[in-house]
């Protein structure tokens, strides 16, 4: 009598930290492919806290393959139609359509980025089930091992644990733990002199109704577009803002959090006078019920995102100057790049290591160039040559250059038109994980 073969024991999951965008995408694309996965969230209790976001036609299309459509989104936000800079007098310097409007084969999304964080949870709730996210839990550090990684995790009651996976990921943002462990001479968080305050105010959508507009200098300016459909009593929309000067960053940023509720008048006087006609900035910043102020950061980039089992993603690998909307975009664009990876080359470290040479320096050259204010410098431009004044942009800067400017960004960030509608899916329909890798 010959002895049954031993049965086979189950692969450990990979370990996630952090359940914001990045990381509930990342698990959502983990079922996806068949691999077992369990998120580590910090908070307690999600809410659907922040502001709002621009979801860029690369990061829809990933949104879209992993099942959630235009009707899902439409509930959470607004397709987005134009963008455009206006500079101080007023007058336009630059516009394009976006989303389906400019050609792409998918919408471009302006949506709150809590109400999208909890329809992603949800999301991966109802197919992953409850166990899948660990609430109150915070990945402290890890620890490579020949057959797996082991992380620490402590619990709000301060408990803590070991947790044994095939792999770690760490989507924990900009403190994130793990980042620090990986790297740990890395320079501090970097400001470079940029205050936003961000807030939302009710008002009746200008332009396509779905526009966003940048108005001001590149030193002083205020951006807005709405998050929502109009109320069909009123006519208004929820529109989100973000005002923002540049200061004289050599004491280093002295409010100590990194964001804070404060009072309008510690900052409206900035934008005294902004009354255009179709827009009265003083009016949309008053009609807000709270505002926080933040400091516009990022890290310097590092040389890898990759140490054996372990990767970085979304923030924590490339928090960027929220200038070109693509920080939650390119999150999401990680997440489903790293699943491409583990479906080619197995649930290893080959399949961490293809991730990191795919996406690691092309990205930290992004962070860079955003920090070197991305899309808005044309109207640094426009400084430079007629201080902000004009008659005729296409006497200050003629269309091509304008045109050109905005495509090199684009192409930069991942959004070119013609390529994006080209490229296959990232992650081919029906593809799983074949092997442990």
């Amino acid at each position: 009598m010959t002895d049954a073969p031993a049965p086979s024991l189950p692969q450990p999951p990979v370990l996630i930290a952090g359940g914001g965008i990045g990381g509930l995408s990342l698990a959502l694309t983990l079922h996806q492919i068949g691999v077992p996965c369990v998120v580590f969230e910090a908070v307690g209790d999600l809410q659907p806290l922040g502001v709002g976001i621009n979801l860029q036609p690369n990061a829809v299309r990933e949104l879209f393959d992993l099942g959630l459509d235009a009707a899902a989104l439409d509930r959470i936000g607004i397709q987005a139609r134009e963008w455009a800079l206006v500079g101080r007098n007023g007058k336009d310097v630059y516009s394009e359509p976006r989303g389906l409007l400019a050609g792409y084969r998918w919408p471009q999304y302006s949506v709150h980025r809590g109400k999208l964080q909890m329809l992603l949870y949800r999301t991966v709730l109802e197919r992953l089930g409850p166990q899948a996210v660990k609430l109150g839990h915070r990945v402290l550090a890890y620890r490579n091992e020949p057959d797996g990684v082991v992380a620490t995790v402590r619990a709000r009651d301060g408990a803590t644990q070991e947790v044994r996976g095939c792999l770690l990921v760490a989507a924990d943002g900009l403190h994130s733990a793990v980042r620090a462990q990986m790297h740990p001479t890395q320079p501090p968080i970097r400001w470079g002199g940029a205050i936003m305050w961000r807030g939302t105010t009710p008002g009746v959508p200008i332009r396509s109704g779905a526009s966003f507009v940048g108005v001001g200098s590149l030193r002083h300016r205020v951006v807005f577009y709405p998050i929502s459909q109009p109320d069909p009593a009123t006519g208004l929309a929820t529109i989100n803002w973000i005002a923002e000067i540049t200061v004289d960053n050599r004491d280093g940023w002295t409010q100590g959090d990194w964001n804070r509720r404060v009072q309008l008048a510690d900052f409206a006087h900035h934008f005294d006078g902004w009354d255009f006609g179709w827009l009265d900035v003083p009016s949309m910043l008053f009609g807000a019920t709270e505002v926080f102020e933040y400091p516009m950061i990022d890290r310097d980039p590092v040389p890898t995102w990759v140490d054996g089992r372990v990767a970085l993603l979304g923030d924590a690998a490339h928090v960027m100057y929220p200038v070109g909307s693509n920080g939650a975009s390119q999150a999401i664009v990680d997440a489903r790049v790293l699943g491409a990876a583990l479906v080619q080359h197995g649930v290893g470290v080959k399949a961490l290591r293809s991730y990191d040479q795919k996406l690691c320096a092309e990205i930290s050259a992004l962070v860079l160039r955003n920090r070197g204010s991305g899309p808005f410098g044309l109207l640094g431009l426009v400084d430079e040559r007629c201080g902000g004044v004009f008659d005729d942009i296409d006497q200050v800067i003629p269309a091509a250059e304008r045109e050109a400017y905005m495509a090199r960004y684009k192409a930069a960030a991942g959004f070119a038109i013609e390529t994006l509608n080209a490229a296959p899916p990232t992650i081919p329909s029906g593809a799983e994980v074949r092997s442990r890798g």
